[in-house]
């Protein structure tokens, strides 16, 4: 092979890395050594550290210094924690940061100032590939968050939005944290209180969950179906199962018409008869009335 198509099989490579490209790729083709500093000696490649090269036509870029990082790592390296949660697309990590986890202890030369945590418990599971970078899921990306503390707002965002795009779902993140709960897992506690709170569908759901436990209640049990012989009969936002009360926080859902209207006093009349005290708190309630919703709801479970 002559540097021209040398050249052009690297470039190809690249490509569809970010313009970056690992030696370790090259075993078995006919690209060598010397071939690698005759482009680096021309200026058509860039060495970032001992194995990791980038075309100088190529911009710097953050998507670029992750590629570059997972072919510092090696190939049990992902991209993972925050840097993860920016690539997943999750709500409030857009910081470019690069953080990587390997699953054993190989940091290698690393040419950038990143964080690389490691780990052993790291199966093909809870790897995703997202922009060609190999990165933690959804599920064990929100886990390890919860492990390196970030903030409880960040956390809930996090939470909230790979619900909200499809990336994991309650019980997908509470059987992962589970498993892993006896593992020495850092964070297990505070996931699991954001896990409560993350049933909610809405602001005023979370915002309930948070007064309830300022106010020392009972933690209840978001988004419970209620059935009666077989048949659906409703989803309510809360419920506290041993007082058999459930709460609902929807600002009355904004049902006008008289057929909407029916159907409400249908569905609280088919609850009561399943046992359940109902009761309903507006907006203004959650926003401006604290203190009556606290007062109620205690005299409720009493």
């Amino acid at each position: 092979m002559n540097l021209r198509e040398a050249n052009r099989y690297l470039h190809e490579l690249a490509s569809a890395q970010h313009g970056v490209l690992g030696t370790r790729q090259l075993d078995g083709t006919e690209v060598t050594g010397q071939h690698l500093q005759q482009l680096v000696d021309r200026g058509s490649l860039i060495r970032l550290a001992p194995q990791v090269y980038r075309f100088a036509g190529v911009p710097s870029g953050w998507r670029g210094d992750l590629a570059a990082g997972l072919h510092c790592l090696g190939p049990t390296s992902v991209v993972s924690h925050r840097a993860a949660a920016q690539l997943l697309g999750l709500d409030r990590f857009v910081h470019d940061d690069l953080e990587f986890s390997v699953a054993r202890r190989r940091r290698g030369a690393f040419f950038l100032d990143a964080v690389v945590h490691t780990t052993l418990i790291l199966p093909a599971r809870d790897v995703a590939v997202v922009d060609g970078l190999r990165t933690t899921n959804a599920v064990r990306t929100v886990i390890d968050l919860a492990a390196v503390r970030v903030s409880t707002t960040r956390l809930e965002a996090a939470v909230d939005s790979a619900l909200r795009l499809g990336l994991a779902s309650l019980d997908a993140i509470a059987a992962r944290l589970e498993q892993l709960r006896g593992k020495g897992r850092r964070g297990v506690r505070r996931l699991d209180r954001v896990l409560a709170s993350s049933g909610g569908h809405s602001f005023l759901e979370r915002e309930f969950i948070k007064l309830v436990d300022t106010a020392g209640l009972p933690t209840p049990a978001p988004q419970v179906v209620h059935r009666r012989e077989g048949r659906h009969v409703a989803r309510v936002d809360f419920l506290f199962e041993e007082a058999g009360v459930v709460v609902e926080v929807s600002g009355g859902r904004g049902h006008s018409s008289a057929s909407d209207r029916a159907k409400d006093a249908r569905r609280r009349n088919e609850l009561q008869r399943l046992g359940r005290l109902v009761l309903e708190y507006t907006y203004e309630d959650m926003m401006s009335r604290r203190a009556y919703v606290v007062d109620s709801i205690r005299t409720a479970l009493r």
